[in-house]
């Protein structure tokens, strides 16, 4: 088995994308409160009231016909004025969610309005899944923001650098909390996971860089590089535990890794670490497999492991692979082809550097055969151009044709934008753990049906035709990750 990633573009970068605002016109006539109705509320607070306790305070901007009766609802209702906006008569106000819902019906008020994130140059691939979005305005069953926090995620790959600086937690400490090695004998027969220290940079001493570049994918904290961009992982609240498998990988150290996660996902740092250091593993990300597909071997070792994870609620997460095709025959990664529910294959979906939920299914994403829904991905997340963790001097890392330097004076060539299935698999791993977030009794079939009831279906590629839990296709699988409506179909 091999772990491949595809030749890349530069990333263009440069221009400043901004949610577009509603417009600030002020209405002259009779408003929806003077005629008896409610005014309206923003799409984002609505989603944002959904979870709010009745006596929560948010802030909120109270839209009014003139600025005194914008001024004059939020008295009414108790609001506490914060600032206002005089010129387009908009009062600035923090109040609970009872509040906010009652000053709808205040005289004069036209609109109310979430307090929502924009954000300048923010990587576009966590734009495309809603992602960023989730982790801004929806929170877990914790009550924390939706990042993955209070999940741990197990990335088998080539190793990590734990001292990257994409991993530094406020504290200084790092994301990775636990640091294992495979070790095998030469021909593989037998293979061990050791742990190793949370120090030991396993990505150097593979001579890699994919599995680095895989973890600040799945759960990178937020950074802003040098030249101004902001990153962040897909689950930037969420625990990596990094179990390294060599840049040369076979299947018998692969199994051996998840093994290691079968035996281990309760309590992944060892007994007597507190799961608030150290959560339990809820899903593994696995970006390798053979090149050019196979066939589906349900008595493998891989498939038996797979499922027993599944039957402890850990959900499984493959690559389906970069063989392109044209659906003739199938090109998918095996493993991921497992109807097991929990058991997910990732197409890559590719943006267009722009953060559009309409772009296109990438070249070189490995395709099922058409008509053999077994053969199918499961779900498109974004694979092509990804910036993330990857020292330029590692093989992998080198292939990226835009390095940039990370936040601090000596983080030279700390980031790197490369390409393939392998990119678009840890979307999906750190998705995952936001929604064991926002509902940790979830069940993986549960987990994988709310990715699938609710991805966007966009339209390049292969016609969808009716699947088991609505329409799929053949290289796109059910379509483009949607966060947002999963978090909330998962509740």
């Amino acid at each position: 088995m091999r772990i491949t990633t595809t030749p890349v573009r530069s990333l263009a970068v440069g221009a400043v994308a901004l949610v577009a605002a509603a417009s600030l016109t002020v209405p002259t006539s009779a408003t929806a409160a003077d005629s008896g109705e409610r005014a309206d509320l923003s799409s984002g607070l609505v989603t944002q009231l959904a979870r709010l306790d009745a006596g929560t305070p948010t802030s909120v901007m109270v839209h009014g016909a003139t600025l005194q009766q914008a001024r004059d609802a939020v008295a009414a209702t108790g609001m506490t004025a914060v600032t206002s906006f005089d010129k387009i008569a908009v009062v600035v106000a923090t109040g609970t969610g009872s509040q906010v819902q009652a000053v709808r019906s205040e005289p004069g008020v036209t609109h109310v309005e979430g307090n929502q994130a924009i954000d300048l140059f923010q990587d576009t691939s966590n734009t495309a899944t809603r992602g960023y979005e989730a982790t801004q305005t929806l929170t877990g069953a914790d009550g924390q923001k939706l990042t993955g926090h209070g999940v741990s995620v197990a990335v088998i790959d080539s190793g990590v650098d734990p001292t990257h600086p994409y991993f530094k937690e406020p504290d200084g400490s790092s994301a990775v909390v636990a640091n294992l090695k495979t070790l095998c004998d030469p021909l593989e027969a037998v293979c061990s996971v050791q742990r190793v220290p949370t120090s030991v940079d396993t990505d150097t001493l593979s001579v890699g860089g994919h599995g680095t570049h895989v973890n600040g994918i799945v759960a990178g904290n937020p950074v802003t590089l040098s030249s101004g961009k902001k990153l962040q992982g897909a689950a930037p609240g969420a625990k990596l535990v990094s179990v390294s498998t060599g840049a040369g990988l076979f299947i018998i150290g692969a199994d051996a890794a998840l093994n290691w996660v079968l035996e281990n996902h309760e309590a992944p740092c060892g007994a007597g670490v507190p799961a608030t250091t150290c959560p339990p593993i809820k899903v593994t990300n696995n970006s390798y497999g053979p090149s050019g597909g196979g066939a589906f071997d349900p008595e493998s070792a891989t498939v038996k492991l797979q499922r027993a994870l599944a039957a402890e609620g850990v959900v499984t997460v493959w690559a389906n692979g970069n063989d392109g095709g044209d659906g003739s025959t199938s090109l998918s990664n095996p493993p991921g082809t497992d109807p097991t529910g929990g058991i997910i294959s990732v197409a890559s979906y590719y943006d267009q550097d722009t953060g559009t939920r309409e772009g296109t299914v990438s070249d070189f994403s490995s395709r099922g055969r058409a008509g053999d829904q077994s053969t199918y991905p499961d779900i498109s997340a974004p694979g092509e151009n990804i910036t993330s963790s990857c020292r330029l001097y590692l093989a992998i890392c080198a292939t990226g044709l835009a390095p940039e330097n990370g936040p601090g004076p000596l983080d030279v060539g700390t980031f790197n934008t490369i390409s393939g299935t392998s990119m678009a698999a840890p979307h999906i791993a750190g998705i995952v753990a936001q929604l064991f977030q926002a509902d940790p009794t979830a069940t993986p079939a549960e987990v994988e049906a709310a990715l699938k009831t609710t991805a966007h279906k966009y339209a390049d590629g292969a016609a969808y035709e009716p699947g088991p839990l609505g329409t799929t296709s053949y290289d796109k699988g059910y379509g483009l990750v949607d966060v947002v409506a999963a978090a909330e179909a998962i509740r």
